[in-house]
């Protein structure tokens, strides 16, 4: 797989995402998948993301640094959103925060096998407090 097919597979992910168009995630999620070494499969990956989704209503996918060497994707996804409530244990309770998360991705047979990602919390922490 091309460099240019991969980012195009991604890119496709992460529309799928911001549609939450859930029947399709298979197409881009392997049967295997974990995420942060949590084997997850794709109907735990697919709650995951979910729930992501109720709590944050208004959640969408940006890329704003893509960096693709196949099988492998890093990621830096900008969010601009309001969780309701408590996210990640921060009392954002409704307002807009913005943030990044790194993310690398690693893909076998053209679909995401493993995730790595970590969330730029202490960005949220500077903003809430």
């Amino acid at each position: 797989m091309t460099s240019a097919e991969l980012r195009s597979i991604y890119q496709a992910y992460l529309d799928c995402l911001n549609v939450q168009d859930w029947p399709r995630l298979g197409e881009f999620v392997h049967d295997e998948v974990s995420h942060n070494n949590r084997p997850f499969g794709v109907a735990g990956y697919r709650a995951m993301l979910e729930n992501d989704f109720l709590q944050i209503p208004d959640l969408r996918f940006e890329a704003e640094l893509l960096v693709c060497e196949p099988p492998v994707i890093a990621a830096r996804l900008k969010f601009d959103c309001s969780p309701k409530g408590s996210f990640l244990n921060l009392p954002v309770n409704g307002r807009t925060v913005s943030f990044t998360e790194n993310v690398f991705y690693e893909f076998k047979a053209g679909r995401i096998k493993r995730v790595w990602s970590i969330i730029d919390k202490t960005a949220i922490e500077a903003q809430i407090s």
